[in-house]
């Protein structure tokens, strides 16, 4: 009898055996129905094996064997697994939620074609020149029809925030109908016209990772802002799809994809690309992910969530903005998109491109040592933009407007009269980060959270930006009945208000997560700068990597003080990235740029490495630090999480995994410890730190220790997380 050992979606870290009666040309890989208790559940095929440890009358057949997609690839699926053992997560868990959710459902997925869009004869007939001039969207559908012939709606949607309007007025008049097959893409030679001309350091990095395209190597590509390191990308996928290979490019936040979709859509307009995010529908991502598998789509761009996409025909992968931590997942399976691009290009033989202006101090030691390949970008791509000058402004003494300095607001007056673009920088959305009584000092606090709830004044709501709880703002103090309570600190909202009424004539944008929350937003947002239609841009890490703005020309910095406090070792390292990342904001075209970063302390050694900016002596600097007090890149670090709904019982069940670990591996357990936010969301948190200075000493005891943990049992709710970023 066939056995078939199959990876469910539940937290045991197993596999099911089932038999595979009636069942033929079954394959790893493939997705098959079978009874769990007493329900129903897909699972995927991890084994093949011809006997089990089970009684024959204890094993269940499969019900059902899913033929509506192809199964798993060999690649993939090692992937998933080398991805399970390095993570020590269930691989059940772990194949499923790489799948897309309609796969993961009880019924077979219905093939239906996605819906194109094609020219009609009275469109095709129809000449952009008989456009309105301004109508730039409608002229730009209709030359991508005609050089398409057919265009999915997703694809449409991808040329402009008003492109599916433009597409329903063609529809209207006649010019565009429905069509039930798109064309496969034809594959079209590099384009070599019109392209932005290579400076000398940009041309030695590409003939270097075309040189070894051939097998895998980690290229760090460390170039500072605006130094074109998205171009040097280009190139080396034009080659990669004449080739007729796959591109996968990792992004680290959604709303970085949609501008560097449009570019990419503009380089190579005949070429069949995805993108893969949380933000699509269901059937959106189903449909991309089904492209990619098949070989069809030739880039796919997307989120952490699109390294595990099935890609026959990979060749090259791109992790952009490498050093960002939200490449790191934070919850269910904790895994860094970043080193598994890393692994994945070793199991596939491709080169990995790590790119960044601001590299992670682990990456930055393993190009120093030799283990990646670093290629330097040490200068703007466009001749005329220079480097930014950055000044620091001492507020420890000085009068603020509402958090603004006169330097700051001088200097935006000044911005304004030129009719540039300013982008002032506040990591802090909401009015205020907290409400306060003056009277008996209460302040506005999070019963579920150890944290403080933030002013949106304009809603009249007070919210907590970690568990989402919110509550009106009370009338009177909950405490004493003081009608005085006084919102506290600067958000991005108070910002706005404070600005215009300083300059009522201008013209000022708010770019948070608050005000960008409808699908289309943050692109028409886009849009305005771009357009010039906007003079005073306020803005979160929404806007601190990846856009180019040619009139914006100055950036000041408020409250940027806050990360100098922090308790967390890489809390330095953040903010140096996030700074200078931000200060790249500015100047990027021909007109000269400046960044002001308001702070107590001026001659701190990280604000005058940024005023520098010298990313390698501040690196230098950190990993000197870091060697001294065994921090990482020097060891390697697990972290052992409990939540429960009292602290005590989530430090008794550290305690006990500490009696259970195993003795005889040369690694060192911490105590357990509160974490740094003990309650979120009503569950009281701690943790329990593990040290190695070897990786393989630290994973094999994390493998025989992760069985213990499985067997203790218990009201706590626990993970391991190796290579954590958050304490």
């Amino acid at each position: 009898m066939k056995i078939l050992r199959v990876a469910l979606d539940v937290p045991l870290d197993t596999l099911f055996d089932y038999s595979a009666a009636d069942q033929d040309n079954i394959a790893i890989g493939d997705r098959v129905l079978v009874s769990f208790g007493r329900r129903q559940m897909v699972g995927v095929v991890a084994e093949i094996s011809d006997h089990s440890d089970l009684s024959p009358g204890r094993i269940k057949p499969v019900l059902q064997v899913f033929r509506d997609t192809p199964p798993l690839s060999e690649e993939i699926f090692h992937l998933l697994r080398f991805c399970a053992d390095y993570y020590h997560h269930p691989l059940g868990e772990v194949v499923l939620n790489a799948l897309p959710v309609p796969l993961r459902q009880t019924k077979p997925v219905a093939r239906t074609n996605p819906t194109g869009y094609r020219l009609t004869e009275a469109g095709l007939a129809l000449e952009a020149d008989a456009l309105p001039t301004r109508a730039i969207v409608k002229r730009k559908l209709l030359q991508s029809l005609k050089q398409a012939g057919t265009l999915a709606r997703n694809d449409i949607a991808g040329l402009s925030p008003s492109a599916l309007q433009a597409l329903r007025e063609f529809i209207a008049q006649g010019w565009a109908a429905e069509s039930d097959e798109i064309a496969e893409p034809v594959l079209a030679p590099v384009k070599t016209d019109g392209l932005p001309p290579l400076t000398p350091p940009q041309e030695q990095a590409v003939t270097a990772i075309l040189s070894g395209q051939d097998h895998f190597q980690v290229w760090l590509l460390y170039g500072i802002t605006g130094s074109g390191k998205t171009e040097v990308y280009l190139r080396v996928i034009a080659q990669v799809l004449q080739r007729g290979g796959q591109a996968l490019v990792l992004v680290p936040e959604i709303n970085l994809t949609p501008q560097l979709e449009s570019r990419f859509r503009a380089r190579f307009p005949d070429t069949c690309q995805v993108s893969l995010h949380s933000r699509l529908s269901a059937g959106e991502r189903l449909r991309n992910w089904s492209l990619a598998q098949s070989g069809k789509a030739k880039i796919v761009l997307g989120t952490r969530l699109a390294l595990f996409t099935p890609m026959p025909k990979l060749k090259l992968i791109v992790v952009d903005e490498e050093h960002d931590g939200s490449f790191k997942q934070q919850d269910g399976l904790r895994y860094s998109a970043r080193d598994m691009a890393i692994a994945r290009g070793k199991q596939a033989g491709t080169p990995v491109i790590l790119g960044s202006a601001t590299p992670a101090l682990e990456t930055w030691y393993n190009a120093s040592i030799g283990r990646y390949q670093k290629l330097e970008l040490p200068a703007r791509a466009i001749a005329e933009a220079a480097l930014p000058a950055i000044h620091c402004i001492d507020i420890s003494r000085a009068k603020l407007v509402d958090g603004l300095s006169d330097s700051l607001i001088d200097a935006l007056r000044v911005r304004l009269e030129r009719g540039e673009q300013s982008l002032v920088f506040i990591n802090r959305r909401g009015y205020a980060p907290v409400m306060r009584c003056g009277q008996c000092g209460w302040v506005s606090t999070c019963h579920r959270c150890s944290s403080r709830l933030v002013v949106h004044l304009r809603e009249k709501r007070l919210r907590c930006h970690h568990c989402g709880h919110e509550s009106r703002i009370p009338p009177t103090c909950p405490d004493c009945g003081n009608a005085d309570l006084a919102p506290l600190g600067q958000g991005t909202q108070r910002l706005e208000d404070t600005l215009g009424n300083l300059f009522p004539a201008a013209r000022i944008l708010r770019v948070d997560r608050d005000s960008t929350r409808r699908k289309q937003a943050l692109p028409e947002m886009l849009e305005r700068i771009h357009a010039a239609e906007v003079d005073i841009v306020i803005g979160t890490q929404l806007l601190a990597k990846g856009h180019d703005f040619k009139k914006l020309t100055l950036v000041g910095v408020v409250n940027a003080d806050g990360a100098l406090y922090s308790s967390d070792f890489r809390a330095s390292e953040r903010l140096f990235a996030q700074l200078m990342q931000v200060a790249g904001r500015a100047g990027r075209d021909t007109l000269p740029g400046e960044v002001l970063i308001q702070t107590q302390f001026p001659t701190h050694p990280l604000f005058q490495a940024l005023i520098r900016h010298d990313y390698p002596g501040f690196a230098e600097t950190l990993l000197t630090e870091r060697k001294q007090a065994e921090f990482p890149p020097f060891c390697h670090q697990a972290l052992l999480r409990a939540e429960a709904p009292q602290v005590e019982t989530a430090l008794a069940f550290l305690r006990k995994a500490q009696g259970v670990a195993p003795r005889d591996f040369d690694v060192s357990l911490f105590d357990p410890v509160p974490a740094q936010m003990a309650r979120l969301a009503g569950m009281e948190r701690a943790h329990l730190l593990v040290q190695a200075t070897s990786r393989g000493a630290l994973q094999a005891f994390l493998s025989a220790w992760n069985k213990s943990l499985f067997s203790m049992g218990g009201n706590v709710r626990w993970s391991l997380d190796v290579d954590p970023l958050e304490f």
